[in-house]
């Protein structure tokens, strides 16, 4: 399938590495004017920003005046903004009575806060385009919570909750709002830092790909190329009659239990 994303402005939040990286490239080979945030800027993906002619500026998403101009910017560059991805976020391995109120506000309001704000603050300038999509990057754990991270999962639940309320109140602005349900994602930030809670790491990549049947078949995680052809699929005009939708793309983890093998 041919998308052409051409005329179209796309902001990508959490865009300097793993699934955001991988989304912005991939909105930018189809065509979109494509502007991206992140705490941290890393010189390899500036060099191959610049090749592609993406745009990218420092953004805390949880300040509000940084995530606003990161956004506003982006419409006022461009005249208009046609797509989001909240995709910035952070995990959280702690069990509940290890959390401490700094540790519940960090991942609340880096995944669940800037979502909603930037969604906020992306809406008008969608509304004066005539509509546009949202995608926000949740996670399996937002469809069936895990025991080992139980703020994340109920970050990730809210951002699934967030989705649905929002495409339900801006359909009649022909606003789109989805998100996808990524894990196990390799080669991300929120995987090397939750790989570091473990002594064995070696072990732990196994047991990540063992959980999930289709990468245990595959015998790898799932890459964040993968999520990003999804993410630009929901942005696409084929997907035009989809919101509200959680898109899982785990390989099968949260079907259940995945039968024995030989």
């Amino acid at each position: 399938m041919n998308i052409d994303l051409s005329n179209r402005t796309a902001v990508v939040t959490g865009a300097s590495s793993g699934i955001g990286k991988a989304t912005a490239v991939c909105l930018a080979e189809a065509g979109a004017d494509v502007f991206t945030g992140d705490i941290q800027l890393r010189e390899e993906t500036t060099a191959q920003f610049k090749e592609l002619g993406i745009r990218e500026q420092v953004c805390d998403v949880t300040s509000l005046p940084q995530l606003q101009s990161l956004i506003d910017g982006a419409a006022g560059a461009t005249g208009r903004l046609d797509i989001l991805v909240n995709n910035a976020g952070i995990i959280m391995v702690k069990q509940v009575t290890e959390v401490s109120e700094e540790d519940w506000d960090n991942c609340i309001d880096t995944n669940v806060k800037s979502a909603f704000f930037g969604s906020k603050f992306a809406i008008p300038h969608m509304q004066k385009s005539g509509g546009g999509c949202i995608v926000n990057t949740a996670s399996n754990a937002g469809i069936l919570p895990r025991a080992h991270d139980p703020v994340y999962s109920i970050s990730k639940l809210s951002v699934v909750g967030l989705t649905r309320s929002l495409a339900l109140c801006h359909s009649k602005d022909r606003i789109r709002v989805n998100c996808v349900c990524p894990g196990p994602v390799g080669d991300t930030e929120i995987m090397e830092e939750g790989l570091r809670e473990f002594e064995d790491r070696d072990a732990a990549v196994r047991k990540f790909i063992y959980a999930s049947p289709l990468a245990r078949a595959h015998d790898r995680m799932i890459s964040p190329e993968e999520i990003a052809m999804s993410i630009l699929y929901l942005a696409s005009d084929a997907a035009k009659m989809i919101t509200g939708t959680s898109l899982t793309i785990d390989g099968g983890k949260s079907l259940g239990v995945p039968p024995e093998t030989d």
